[in-house]
């Protein structure tokens, strides 16, 4: 009697500490922590807010077989999901198979099904699942090793690992028909893959997104938005701010103390200091869309507004002020793209007789000059900060590349030709770089830039030639429209998107 009351007594004590486990306080975005399995020594998940970056430690034998020890820092999620971070060791370490990277579990227990794309200490790259509760762990290994970018999708049953070294595209690896149960656990994790040894690693930008549903109507139903800014020394991204309604299109101010982008037709003045937006006033322009550019000195705005039709060209005060239209009527929309840098001149994407092409108008109004005239698409101009050209994006190749002419129009060069669609060139204040965005050819038609779709930022030299990604993330249509740098050329603006909005980032309503 004394044992089946012993064991009794046991089991609720085991239950109990599975139950402080699961709800220990999770840093930072996560809902939780907890070592699972058997560790000799306990790991831990600290969040820096001011970084937005996670450190954790952790021990345990190993992330295999029928059973797992490890450190997990963890949320609770239903339906489709996608995680990313950029994940890196502290310190040499002492196995060669230490892991860190990104998990999903049925539950916290350590032989539970799971799937987790991970990065080992000798740079082994792999996507690894367990079927069955108690089943022996399955592996499809990356074909590239050594990565810094992880991210794990899930659609359904199909689970997708894509990972990168820092500046490259993603390679990918897939599991169907995994069933993990719709209510699971998802994060981070570690493990020292030796039971004596504790390690630690660093998590920057890591994400967790809830993607557009199949049904969502496109420009009639949004997600959340983030406004992010990016250093493009250390490819570390910071959200400053997020919203449940659509924003787009940063622009930063010459000062550096603050942004302008659009949302539901107004413009806002976004403050970098106090994170607080205010209207910008635009006068008769009220229904502005993400088509709008600083002139270079910073004084002026060129908007976009379509006010009871196609969209309207106009110029206003970056201070606010009543709006002045530039573009003539009895013409089809109009998007304002780039100021020359006298400001004599703006260009702008102009659809003309079922045609879209790149047009120079002055500043003051007058006659339209057609710089384009190629069948298809030609969009997003933009001049260099010497004046010398105006870089462009054109369909006209068969996908959408980036492409630079003189400013008269002459000399029209591709620049970029590779096998995605790439959109809105903007070059860098010091005349230096272009970063531009790009969209899967398998997602999007080469005419289309639409919302919630996977992208890249990319960065090349503004004369063309190699270019990197900088940012791996979810978004689009809005992300980056419009010029984006920091007048110090070394960061950027953009907005991501999700349906998942996080209270540990400040939120607008």
């Amino acid at each position: 009697m004394r044992s089946k009351i012993f064991s009794f007594v046991l089991c609720l004590a085991y239950f109990a500490l599975l139950v402080t486990k699961a709800n220990a306080q999770g840093p930072g975005i996560f809902d939780g922590q907890t070592d699972v399995g058997t560790v000799k020594h306990a790991g831990s998940g600290v969040y820096d807010a001011k970084l937005q970056q996670y450190t954790l430690s952790g021990s345990g034998q190993n992330i295999w077989a029928t059973h797992d020890d490890f450190h997990f820092v963890w949320k609770k999620m239903k339906g489709d999901f996608i995680l990313r971070t950029s994940a890196a060791f502290i310190g040499k370490g002492v196995e060669a198979h230490r892991k860190v990277g990104l998990m999903v579990r049925t539950t916290l227990d350590s032989k539970s099904k799971h799937i987790n794309a991970v990065v080992h200490g000798d740079g082994l790259t792999s996507l690894q699942y367990r079927k069955t509760v108690s089943g022996v762990t399955e592996e499809k290994k990356a074909s590239i090793t050594a990565a810094d970018v992880i991210q794990l999708e899930r659609k359904g049953n199909t689970y997708t690992m894509s990972v990168a070294r820092k500046g490259d595209l993603f390679v990918s690896e897939e599991v169907t028909d995994l069933d993990l149960g719709d209510d699971v656990y998802v994060g981070i994790f570690i493990c020292s893959h030796n039971a004596d040894v504790t390690e630690k690693a660093i998590f920057n930008n890591t994400r967790i997104v809830t993607p557009a549903p199949p049904n969502l109507v496109p420009y009639k139903q949004y997600l959340g938005s983030a406004i992010e800014l990016l250093d493009l020394e250390s490819q570390n991204a910071t959200v400053i701010y997020q919203s449940l309604k659509s924003i787009q299109a940063p622009n930063w101010m010459l000062d550096g103390k603050s942004l302008i982008y659009n949302s539901e037709g107004s413009l806002y003045k976004f403050d970098l200091k106090s994170h607080t937006p205010a209207v910008l006033n635009t006068g008769i322009a009220k229904n502005n869309n993400n088509d709008h550019v600083l002139s270079f000195d910073g004084k002026m705005l060129a908007i976009s507004s379509g006010d009871g039709g196609p969209s309207i060209g106009y110029t206003v005060s970056s201070a606010g002020g009543e709006a002045t239209r530039v573009t003539q009527t009895g013409h089809g929309a109009s998007y304002m793209h780039g100021w020359s840098p006298d400001k004599k001149y703006i260009v702008f994407c102009g659809e003309r007789n079922k045609e879209f092409d790149v047009y120079r108008i002055p500043a003051n109004g007058g006659p339209e000059e057609r710089l384009t005239n190629t069948p298809g698409l030609d969009d997003g101009p933009e001049y260099s900060p010497d004046g010398k050209y105006i870089y462009f994006n054109s369909v006209r190749s068969g996908l959408m590349q980036v492409w630079r002419m003189k400013a008269d129009g002459s000399e029209q060069t591709q620049l970029t030709n590779d096998d995605y669609n790439n959109w809105f060139p903007h070059v860098s204040p010091d005349g230096k770089w272009i970063v531009y965005i790009t969209f899967l050819k398998s997602e999007v038609a080469p005419g289309d830039h639409p919302f919630y779709k996977h992208v890249y930022l990319r960065v090349m030299p503004v004369d063309g030639g190699p270019s990197k990604v900088v940012a791996y993330l979810y978004g689009g249509q809005g992300t980056i429209n419009t010029p984006s740098w920091a007048s110090d050329s070394k960061h950027l603006a953009f907005v991501s998107n999700s349906d998942l909005l996080f209270p540990v980032f400040p939120i607008a309503k």
